[in-house]
């Protein structure tokens, strides 16, 4: 099936075109028809196989021109990146159409965002967080909403996000279209389909969860994170394929020392993303990544399922994530599309029985390619790689008769309440005694 075979008018099929796009996915062809009938849905796809494309075509194609200029379509993402990705892929398909996103997030100045909202808009795309807030002030009209999208939900599930989604279904009319889209299907998510959903239909995409087959992985054995970093460095200097890569620590206190050391090393090409980062910071060191200013980029879990950037070659995992399905959110984000792409996890010796499960979970048995032997093996561990032993007080031992609970104070500690005589004590201390000035 091609997109000239769906029920797209010709500016969605222009925009198409411009952007280089004939054949749809999997997920987008399965969800169109569903989208246009009107019904809720509830999406399960796999990261990298295009849903948001997948929403935004059949969104777009039933929108229709309204005077009033009040958002008609209402997206809700859990990350700022995320939102400002959604926000460019609808101006993608809409430069032959009269319609106007606004994006909305958390950490910058709101009144910003509610000039941008005054001025009217068809589609707001934000944070749960943020919506609550410019809607509790006013600022946001929701009367004319009738399509609602949460996107990455199991993430949002992650982040806490539950009580905003709450307040927003109470806030939005009752009457409305809700699509809902999930990399996995998990209780919490049944839950919310039988919540707020009607009659929903549940389209799961083939080998939901499963890796790409166009995605190359490798394991390294290697003894601690400071010697990760040595095999990184060595890698970037010379293996010619990794030309864009994206890096992987779940701390940020590691990931800003691998940013360090690398730029201490002489490895110039190389930014850093998490949320101690301002907003500014992060969206600059985004887009000197997609631009390729900056050949890697050093990322926190934020990035795993926050990231949509075209031509990663490669994306290495500098430890095993701790929640499993992680794993596939991070190397996910090479190898999209049709591209080809590899996925390189370092895994030390205490991490193998983790890395052995995320192994089992998808059917994966990755050989450990051994370190080079002219590599330098630290012996130094990080704080967060040593194991906390248990502490273990020894017992005091008691003599079998045991005195009570309480015990007689010492006279000097025992407290006895005295009247005191003031005159006699200044007659005492100046000869006469004191008297107030009337």
């Amino acid at each position: 099936m091609q997109f000239a075979d769906l029920n797209l008018n010709k500016p969605l099929l222009r925009a198409l075109e411009d952007l280089g796009l004939t054949t749809p996915t999997s997920i987008q062809e399965k969800i169109f028809p569903a989208v246009m009938s009107g019904k809720d849905l509830a999406g399960i796809a796999r990261t990298g196989t295009g849903k948001t494309f997948a929403y935004l075509l059949p969104l777009l194609r039933m929108w229709t021109f309204s005077k009033d200029k009040l958002p008609q379509i209402l997206v809700l993402v859990p990350t700022r990146e995320l939102v400002m990705q959604v926000v460019e892929s609808v101006k993608a398909l809409t430069p032959y159409m009269s319609f106007d996103v606004v994006g909305v997030y958390g950490g910058v100045n709101m009144k910003t965002q509610a000039a941008e909202l005054f001025n009217g808009c068809d589609m707001v795309v934000a944070t749960p967080g943020r919506f609550t807030d410019l809607s509790a002030a006013g600022v946001l009209k929701v009367k004319n909403i009738r399509k609602l999208v949460i996107d990455e939900f199991d993430m949002m599930l992650d982040l806490g996000f539950r009580p905003q989604l709450n307040l927003i279904f109470d806030k939005i009319p009752e009457k409305r279209q809700n699509l809902l889209f999930s990399a996995t299907i998990s209780e919490e998510v049944e839950d919310l389909i039988h919540d707020i959903f009607r009659s929903p239909e549940v389209i799961e995409d083939a080998d939901t969860g499963t890796p790409l087959e166009n995605i190359r992985q490798k394991a390294y054995a290697v003894p601690n994170f400071r010697t990760k970093i040595n095999l990184l460095e060595l890698l970037l200097a010379n293996d010619e394929e990794m030309k864009k890569n994206l890096v992987f620590v779940a701390q940020k206190s590691a990931a800003d020392l691998l940013h360090q050391e690398l730029k201490d090393r002489g490895i110039d090409s190389v930014e850093i993303i998490h949320s101690n980062k301002s907003q500014n910071y992060r969206f600059r060191a985004i887009k000197e990544f997609t631009e390729g200013t900056v050949k890697t980029l050093i990322s926190t879990d934020i990035g795993s399922r926050g990231l949509d950037i075209r031509g990663i070659t490669h994306v290495v995992n500098m430890d095993v994530p701790e929640e499993k399905h992680d794993y596939i959110h991070r190397i996910g984000r090479t190898g999209r599309g049709e591209s080809f792409g590899t996925a390189i996890s370092l895994v030390s010796p205490r991490e193998e029985e983790a890395f052995g499960e995320i192994e089992a979970m998808y059917g994966l048995q990755l050989d450990r390619i051994p370190l080079p032997p002219y590599i330098e093996i630290e012996e130094q561990l990080m704080p967060f790689e040593t194991e906390r032993e248990e502490i273990i007080l020894p017992r005091v031992k008691r003599d079998k008769e045991v005195g009570p609970a309480f015990h007689e104070k010492l006279e000097k500690n025992k407290k006895v309440n005295k009247r005191r005589d003031i005159q006699a004590e200044k007659k005492l201390k100046y000869g006469k005694a004191y008297r107030k000035n009337m």
